[in-house]
């Protein structure tokens, strides 16, 4: 299917591009290299932006002098690690609602931007969850801040707790035994929401 609408583009003389999101393993079951889907995507891995970057995506959606743009850029990476969906919905929110962005007044925008969060992205992530998971998620946060060790969880929660958020990207494994919260801002909702 994929392959016949790439030719009728084709055919067409329509020049479009393609693209989507997806986890990084999405192609992972695809078996050949003739599949449309490895032919036709040029897989690109897109990680956290630097504070450079950061200020260079600020700097241009918001026309800000130089100064300023460093100081937005600041403030926006210091709250989304340079997390582009992050950075993309904060500076998106900024937009709609602010005539004027004002690093001071940033700071006071922050509830409502993480309730916005909270509302489009978190509560869709914390939605898919079982009970149990959710109680394991719950757990990760009233341990503190940082990475902890499946040890620390022992006898609550069998291992494959843990497997399964990591597939549903929730939880990153850092190292053997040792796991951490996907971002803080999803750290931060659970926090308020518990």
């Amino acid at each position: 299917m994929i392959r016949d609408q790439f030719q009728w583009f084709g055919i067409e003389g329509l020049n479009y591009s393609v693209c989507f999101s997806a986890k990084p393993d999405y192609f992972s079951g695809t078996k050949g290299l003739a599949d449309p889907a490895v032919r036709f995507y040029t897989k690109f891995y897109l990680e956290p932006f630097t504070l450079e970057e950061t200020f260079e995506y600020a700097r241009s959606l918001f026309g800000l002098p130089l100064d300023i743009s460093q100081k937005v850029a600041a403030w926006l990476h210091e709250k989304t690690l340079g997390h582009p969906y992050f950075l993309a919905c904060i500076c998106e929110y900024l937009m709609a609602t602010e005539k004027q962005i004002e690093p001071h007044k940033l700071e006071t925008n922050w509830p409502a931007i993480l309730d916005q969060l909270g509302r489009e992205k978190f509560r869709s992530d914390v939605s898919q969850l079982s009970a149990k998971e959710l109680e394991l998620i719950h757990q990760f946060v009233r341990s503190g801040e940082g990475e902890v060790s499946a040890k620390h969880f022992s006898g609550k929660f069998q291992r494959e707790y843990f497997a399964r958020l990591v597939d549903k990207a929730l939880l990153i494994h850092t190292r053997r035994g040792r796991y951490n919260l996907y971002h803080p801002l999803f750290r931060e909702f659970l926090r308020q929401t518990q």
